[in-house]
């Protein structure tokens, strides 16, 4: 009898495990992800490039109507006097006009990129990394665990993108966008090592203040060596490269791999009002202007 009994438990495991399995694991394959609702990110992975408008001050009306025309919003603060409640209505007045609220923060610290995820950014910009550390820092406490360290908050977050039957917990991870921008010498040589962080999802260039930094003007070549070895590494780690100044979206030797920029052409076409489309955000220009 010990044969039969063989074969019937393993016939009860067999039936078990089928009911665990999705259809597309018991046919050998993966059950295709719907699209992310960080389009941003979706236009990203597909190959796209993608531009923001700057956002400075506080002005639901011009944030709402300017967010139906970019890719993503780059709400600015570290060089503004924006607080995290201005950001929060903003977001909260206009969640879904169609730009991904990204915040650009003055540094990789817990409290604040707690504070921009809690609000419902869907991802963070984190300037002037230098080294390892830093990068670390920005990814540990963009995403939840088991992969990351941010906590759990009692934030807007969940009521604005845990809708439509959307597990906000459960999907933010792969939702969100970690941009890492390097700006110096140390950078540069750091570069590889930065970009190849887990948890980091994009490598940019600050491209006035790699300039400013390094006291290489743009048009140097030894500036574009840097700018250069950021692209190659950034690559050869598997990351999406990017610059701050969109006049390199075309017209660069690296423009066909610059896929993230701040500022830029809309996307329909639509021009911000007293706004020049083509010049660089303020502080990007390349005589820094």
């Amino acid at each position: 009898m010990r044969g039969p009994t063989v074969v019937v438990v393993c016939i009860f495991l067999a039936a078990g495990l089928l009911t665990i399995l999705s259809p597309a694991q018991q046919q050998g394959g993966g059950a295709a992800k719907p699209p992310l609702y960080n389009t941003t990110k979706q236009k990203l992975l597909a190959g796209k490039q993608v531009f923001s408008f700057t956002q400075l001050k506080f002005d639901i009306p011009g944030y709402c109507e300017a967010a139906k025309h970019y890719d993503y919003t780059w709400f600015e603060m570290q060089h503004s006097t924006l607080e995290f409640k201005d950001v929060e209505a903003m977001i909260a007045a206009c969640p879904h006009a169609g730009a991904t609220p990204m915040i650009r923060l003055p540094d990789a610290q817990e409290w604040h990129i707690q504070h921009a995820t809690d609000i419902g950014a869907l991802g963070v910009v984190i300037p002037t990394v230098d080294d390892v550390d830093r990068a670390r820092e920005a990814a540990k406490w963009a995403r939840y665990p088991p992969v990351a360290r941010r906590s759990a908050g009692s934030g807007q977050a969940a009521k604005l993108w845990g809708i439509n039957g959307i597990n906000y917990r459960q999907t933010i991870n792969d939702n969100m966008l970690v941009v890492i921008m390097i700006e110096t010498p140390t950078g540069v040589a750091n570069a590889y090592d930065i970009a190849s962080v887990p948890g980091v999802d994009v490598v940019i260039i600050g491209n006035n203040d790699l300039s400013s930094f390094s006291g290489f003007p743009q048009t140097d070549d030894r500036y574009q060596a840097m700018v250069t070895k950021i692209h190659d590494d950034t690559l050869r780690a598997g990351k999406i490269f990017g610059q701050a100044n969109a006049i390199y979206a075309k017209g660069h030797p690296l423009s066909k791999d610059a896929k993230f920029f701040q500022n830029g052409p809309s996307f329909d076409g639509w021009i911000l009002p007293g706004v020049n489309p083509t010049a660089p955000p303020p502080g990007e220009g390349k005589d820094g202007k």
